[in-house]
């Protein structure tokens, strides 16, 4: 997972410390984000299940599956021949962490 450090700093520590970026560009797609808000009510959820939600093709949604997957969003659970989808809430919980350290209140620079 690409991660990018924080260039600005006050008072030499990071506003962000890391901001993952690979998780930022998963969640900008909007068929992607719409996988995740789903996967977000209904957990083990089949690939095949999102094709009518999405008027996408199969492949298609597994592509989608596979970039979020790769980001760390969805884990995968075999359930005979049929892959169960479903989040990793941690990987949500860090962005929205580091999301947050970009809204805190900074401290003045000193003159």
């Amino acid at each position: 997972m690409g991660t990018v450090d924080a260039v600005e700093t006050v008072d030499g520590v990071n506003a962000v410390e890391t901001v993952d970026v690979a998780v930022l560009r998963a969640l900008a797609n909007p068929v992607r984000l719409g996988i995740v808000r789903r996967l977000a009510v209904e957990s083990d959820i089949c690939a095949c299940d999102f094709t009518d939600e999405f008027s996408v093709s199969q492949p298609t949604i597994s592509a989608h599956l596979k970039v979020l997957r790769e980001a760390g969003l969805v884990r995968t659970r075999r359930e005979g021949t049929t892959i169960c989808y479903s989040l990793v809430p941690e990987t949500l919980a860090g962005l929205v962490a580091d999301l947050q350290r970009l809204t805190a209140p900074q401290p003045a620079p000193s003159s």
